[in-house]
């Protein structure tokens, strides 16, 4: 099961790439790639979600900049871009999307948000009351 559930309300599908090794730190323990996010001050799973959607190679140049900066672990100055070449081939591909084409099936499949369904359905409500359920005129 990849989505939400109580023990992962994330989902588990970035589960590879956020527990997946980074190096190990000053003091001598193991740190992950969520360690490292959590440490750079990011939420993990937010740029697990963005990195996953971006095409492999700028995921891993994205990452290797988040990874360069990150001085906890002292291996990552010299390899961040090994790493993070590593690591973003964890992530899962699924997520990744081709560009659609403007005017093509795939922009016509696009979801709209809920908020413009929700005012749609307003507007063809009032106008069906209107049509259906006005007087008529007033006979004279």
């Amino acid at each position: 099961m990849s989505g939400p559930s109580i023990e992962h309300p994330h989902g588990t599908q970035f589960d590879a790439f956020l527990y997946a090794p980074v190096g190990d730190d000053q003091n001598g323990f193991v740190v992950t790639v969520l360690s490292a996010l959590a440490r750079l001050g990011l939420d993990p799973w937010k740029e697990a979600s963005e990195l996953g959607a971006l095409p492999r190679e700028a995921a891993s140049s994205r990452l290797g900049t988040l990874l360069a900066s990150f001085r906890d672990v002292p291996a990552m100055v010299r390899e961040h871009a090994a790493t993070s070449d590593r690591l973003t081939r964890l992530l899962p591909e699924r997520m990744r999307q081709t560009p659609k084409l403007p005017g093509t099936l795939g922009a016509a499949t696009q979801s709209l948000p809920l908020g413009a369904i929700i005012a749609v359905s307003v507007v063809l409500l009032v106008l069906a009351q209107l049509f259906f359920f006005a007087p008529l005129g007033s006979g004279g």
